[in-house]
């Protein structure tokens, strides 16, 4: 009970990290946590939003570096 009274100061201690530690390339989310199925729609519309910002895309991969997977792959389907 005692800690409870502390209640504003958890609070203003908490706004105040978000605001120096968000930042536009690096976002907090907050993510309201009272409903599992809210909570994920909410991450998933952040990790979306993202993505289509960032727009990433496959690597390419020269001869020398797709040889070198070709021959791990080998390896490892030899493995079984």
């Amino acid at each position: 009970m005692q800690e409870r009274q502390h209640w504003g100061e958890y609070m203003r201690a908490y706004e105040k990290m978000l605001q120096n530690t968000s930042t536009a390339h690096a976002p907090w989310h907050v993510v309201p946590a009272d409903h599992k199925w809210f909570a994920r729609l909410v991450v998933a519309e952040a990790l979306i939003d993202t993505l289509e910002k960032v727009d990433p895309e496959y690597p390419k991969l020269d001869a020398k570096r797709r040889a070198e997977i070709q021959k791990a792959r080998a390896f490892l389907k030899a493995e079984e």
